[in-house]
């Protein structure tokens, strides 16, 4: 049911209730004005037949009262009068000549009470009359004295007249009363609610077009419009509304059109375009903030922990690893792990060679590259960062719906990446930057700058926890005849053999750098002065059996060593450097080829103080 019916229907049970109470009122007034009538009238006569009587009686004619009795009863709507007796009458007078005495249980119970009593009788399509008992009572009082005739006392009732009279006459006349306020109640009514609703109509109209519009609204749809509502109120209303729809609807296309520039990897749309716009925003200040974020990060290190701490957080993700491949020279590394690698990616990954997403679920077995072990889902997404470098994100997952949601995440995971794709960039190439200012080009290891720069943490790492450093010198004997003999590129290639040897016979703790020239030096973790002529000893050996190329011929070059321990020798890492030094110029000036520690001996009088 609409709006305007439910209105009219509620106006009109309304106005008809209110319209039965007024007759109901009117009926139950007119009957009671019409029962006051008829008894002050039957009260006037009962007085003027009493009077009467006491005339008669006082003239001594009280004999010929059936004549006025008969007159009386000819009066308009009296339909009968009669006397009642009471008993101390009868007893004294005699019950009269028209037997007056009581005639029902009502006559008898006023002669006794000596109270008035009035019966009605109603009906709707019959005689209806109205009764009334009217007691005399004896009185002493007044110019007539009832008790000078009467054996009587002072309050007694003497006698009673009962009058029934005809109220058909009233009837009729309420019924017509009725009647025509009933006719000119419906006409009032029909009157009122043509007026209201022509009144109103344009308004419910505007209602019922809101209630419509509103309704698509809530569902997502923002194109239906009110129109005109044939009233002039209503059509501005209308318009306001209307107005404000378009622009709600163009600003929700104009903010989706920018949102695709942000967000090239859309979610599937909602039904309401409202709150999938309030979503992106959302989505893109996420994003914001994580790009203000890591442009502040120091390296590319603490990009990627951010980066997985938004896995973790945001995706709800508890197993991945973060993978580098650079492209240029082929080199594949895990940067971070969550739990624990479970692929072989450095011998090749498939998503970086196919770039394209593996996932478990396409073919069992997708990747031989994952461990035997691994039982659970897997999903390998590659991302191209530069021209030279991919990234790989791993996804691991224990259920198939689990993975189900990570293939939905996907986009919003890519717009992640996409974000940081530039700080990777630029803190990736930072890195080299930094890497390459410390790293010898020719053989790849640390050079001079990155001695210098690590020498506060080493003292620092020393001091706290009291494991030494053993600190090799390496030199090669007569290195400038090979430069001489043989030219610069082949003394590079000698170069070059003995880094690969001081990184083959050294652990991944110590530290080879190239210190300048044909000069070297090894820095051994925790080590004392037998490991240290040990590891000198197997350097030394291992470079004399090298063979180093000259164009179709080869040739062998021995080197010679030097060695101190820091902080054994001196706490003073510089000074310490500086006695292996003087070990390194004991082992040519004896003999060469051969390895020497340090041992104060080789000092002499007044060199190398406790200052360096």
């Amino acid at each position: 049911m609409d709006s305007k019916r439910k209105i009219s229907l509620s106006l009109f049970f309304v106005m008809s209730i209110i319209f039965i109470i007024l007759i109901v009122n009117i009926i139950m007034n007119f009957r009671d004005y019409g029962l006051n009538s008829v008894e002050h009238k039957a009260k006037a006569i009962a007085q003027t037949v009493k009077h009467s009587l006491t005339s008669h009686m006082v003239n001594g004619v009280i004999d010929n009262r059936e004549l006025f009795l008969d007159q009386i009863a000819k009066l308009e709507n009296v339909d009968e009068i009669w006397l009642s007796r009471a008993p101390a009458v009868i007893e004294q007078f005699g019950e009269g000549n028209n037997n007056e005495v009581a005639r029902d249980k009502i006559d008898e119970d006023v002669l006794q009470e000596g109270i008035e009593k009035t019966v009605v009788e109603e009906r709707i399509f019959g005689k209806s009359s109205y009764r009334i008992t009217i007691p005399y009572i004896g009185t002493a009082d007044g110019t007539i004295d009832c008790l000078s005739c009467h054996t009587a006392k002072q309050g007694d009732t003497l006698g009673a007249i009962t009058i029934t009279m005809s109220i058909d006459d009233i009837k009729e006349a309420g019924m017509k009363t009725v009647f025509n306020t009933i006719v000119i109640a419906l006409v009032l009514i029909i009157f009122i609610l043509i007026f209201v609703n022509k009144l109103i109509s344009p308004f419910l109209t505007l209602f019922e077009s809101i209630n419509r519009v509103m309704k698509k609204a809530q569902s997502g749809d923002y194109s239906d419009r009110i129109g005109l509502t044939k009233g002039k109120e209503s059509d501005k209303v209308a318009s306001w509304i209307d107005g404000l729809l378009e622009k709600l609807q163009t600003t929700l296309d104009d903010i989706e059109q920018k949102i695709n520039v942000f967000l090239v990897h859309q979610k599937r749309k909602k039904m309401d375009p409202l709150i999938d716009v309030k979503s992106t925003v959302n989505r893109l200040a996420d994003i914001y903030r994580f790009r203000k974020t890591i442009e502040h990060d120091e390296d590319i290190k603490e990009v990627y922990n951010r980066l997985a701490s938004v896995f973790r957080e945001k995706f709800g993700l508890s197993d991945f690893n973060f993978i580098e491949a650079d492209t240029t020279h082929k080199d594949v590394n895990v940067v971070y792990m969550e739990k624990e690698i479970h692929c072989q990616a450095q011998e090749g990954c498939r998503a970086d060679r196919t770039n394209t997403i593996v996932d478990s679920c396409q073919f069992k077995n997708m990747c031989n590259k994952f461990n035997d072990d691994v039982k659970n889902f897997y999903i390998c997404i590659p991302y191209s960062i530069s021209n030279d470098l991919d990234f790989i994100v791993s996804i691991i997952s224990d259920s198939e719906e689990e993975h189900n949601r990570i293939r939905n995440i996907l986009p919003s995971i890519q717009d992640y990446i996409d974000t940081a794709k530039p700080e990777i960039v630029s803190k990736k190439l930072m890195y080299i930057l930094e890497r390459t200012a410390r790293t010898d080009p020719l053989t790849g290891l640390f050079n001079r700058k990155y001695l210098e720069e690590s020498v506060k943490t080493i003292i620092s790492q020393v001091k706290r926890t009291e494991i030494p450093y053993g600190i090799l010198m390496a030199d090669i004997d007569f290195f400038k005849m090979i430069n001489d003999t043989y030219g610069h590129d082949v003394g590079d290639e000698a170069i070059k053999i003995i880094a690969q040897t001081l990184v083959e016979n050294s652990r991944e703790s110590d530290v080879v750098v190239r210190f300048g020239g044909e000069e070297f030096i090894v820095l051994l973790y925790n080590c004392d002065e037998n490991y240290i002529f040990e590891i000198a000893e197997k350097i030394r050996i291992a470079f004399s059996k090298k063979e180093i190329p000259v164009g179709s011929t080869s040739f062998t070059k021995t080197i010679s060593i030097g060695a101190s321990i820091f902080p054994t020798h001196t706490d003073n890492f510089w000074q310490c450097l500086k006695y292996a030094d003087m070990a390194l110029y004991e082992a040519k000036d004896t003999g060469r080829n051969k390895s020497v520690v340090f041992s104060k001996d080789l000092l002499k009088d007044g060199e190398l103080k406790e200052e360096y």
